[in-house]
């Protein structure tokens, strides 16, 4: 039996930043489907209806074996808003790697910069640490979720707004990517935009698809 894996970049990227991820896992035997969304054309939730047709497709070409779900960054959150609302009937477990849970305080500093609003959209608005007025998009975490935190930050700019004495990954901070519920919980040496290409990342994700855990 074949399980299927769903990838979603972050905001701003497109499938080809999962590229090198999608390829090992191939070469490990699964099916993949990584998903290309307008990231910054809609606000979460709208994206997680786009997504859940993608996702729904992907479900219905392999029944017979279960369907995972690792999201990088915003990826993590679009696959949550998406659980509230559609969860396929052989969903497995899901992977969230350097995903805001709780917001970025670099969203935060630059929310009402106009370069930043354009270019990020919608949901670069809901990327802050007040999700006071968005926090219904998400349900409960009562699937298998295993989170993958960097601690890497090569971005001295990002540093300075989130503080030097914090541990983050140039753009998430460790903290914000817990998550109640969740079944476990990882940091690694990376970074944030490069998280996607990292071996270890790929080898602690697979750990948790395949035994619900994360390798000690």
């Amino acid at each position: 039996m074949t399980d299927t894996i769903v990838l979603l970049h972050g905001i701003r990227r497109t499938s080809a930043s999962m590229r090198k991820f999608e390829n090992h896992l191939q070469a490990q035997g699964y099916i993949t489907r990584n998903l290309d969304y307008p990231s910054t054309r809609y606000p979460i939730e709208r994206l997680a209806e786009i997504v859940a047709e993608e996702v729904e497709e992907a479900a219905d070409n392999n029944r017979e074996g279960r369907l995972h779900l690792i999201g990088h960054s915003m990826g993590g959150l679009v696959i949550r808003a998406m659980l509230k609302n559609y969860r396929p009937s052989n969903l497995g477990r899901v992977v969230m790697v350097g995903t805001p849970n709780n917001g970025s305080q670099v969203a935060d500093f630059l929310k009402k910069v106009p370069l930043y609003k354009a270019a990020f959209g919608p949901a670069g608005q809901q990327l802050v640490t007040d999700q006071s007025t968005f926090a219904h998009i998400f349900g409960p975490v009562d699937f298998e979720l295993g989170i993958i935190a960097g601690t890497r930050t090569i971005d001295p700019v990002s540093s300075l707004i989130i503080g030097h004495q914090i541990t983050n990954d140039g753009k998430v901070t460790v903290e914000s990517t817990r998550l109640a519920g969740a079944t476990d919980h990882i940091a690694i040496a990376a970074n944030h935009t490069f998280i996607p290409s990292n071996k270890v990342m790929w080898t602690q994700a697979l750990s948790f698809i395949r035994d619900g855990k994360f390798l000690r």
